[in-house]
């Protein structure tokens, strides 16, 4: 199956990451993933090809400080070996009201073309995506189609049984919250 030297199956982790930390929210483990812990915990025995985590960057005008954080947030993301963090836009739309709402664009996007491109060029064996969003199960099936292994690691408060049903394999990440943990 795999083209490495080490004929070990290449691995390569798809992190939507407004899903994710809508989830960790919801579990108020906020900030309290370990990220090379779930990479290790994801990749197991594997050979780790690449990690992307798709996130657009917080509004300075609405909170600095929060913003600030964010940033270190993501610096510290980049300091792991073979993760990469792709950052979408952030869409500011003002309400009637004036208050403002903010929509990540994107992400989905490059997510899906990051993901198909690189079933394409033959980049990994086996991709895992870390969401519980139903509208991947498109990219799913054309990966499949090309040979390609998908495993689904998901939350259980924004996991779809569209999207685990169309895997190979899904991963409960309630499970192993206690081995990513900080």
């Amino acid at each position: 199956m795999s083209n490495s030297k080490n004929n070990k199956e290449r691995i390569v982790i798809f992190i939507d990451g407004s899903n994710f930390y809508n989830s960790t929210v919801v579990l108020n483990i906020v900030g309290k993933i370990n990220f090379q812990k779930l990479l290790n915990e994801l990749t197991g025995n594997r050979e780790l090809i690449n990690a992307y985590y798709y996130v657009a960057p917080l509004d300075f005008e609405t909170d600095s400080k929060k913003y600030w954080k964010h940033q270190r947030f993501l610096a510290m993301l980049k300091e792991i070996p073979k993760f990469n963090v792709v950052l979408c836009t952030l869409k500011k739309i003002k309400k009637k009201d004036g208050s403002f709402e903010f929509v990540v664009k994107g992400d989905d996007a490059r997510l899906i073309h990051d993901f198909v491109v690189g079933a394409y060029e033959n980049l990994y064996d086996t991709a895992i995506l870390v969401s519980g969003d139903e509208d991947f199960a498109p990219m799913i099936k054309t990966a499949q189609r090309l040979g390609k292994k998908i495993e689904n690691a998901y939350f259980s408060s924004s996991s779809s049984y569209a999207l685990r049903r169309v895997c190979n394999q899904s991963i409960h990440l309630n499970k192993v919250i206690s081995k990513i943990l900080n």
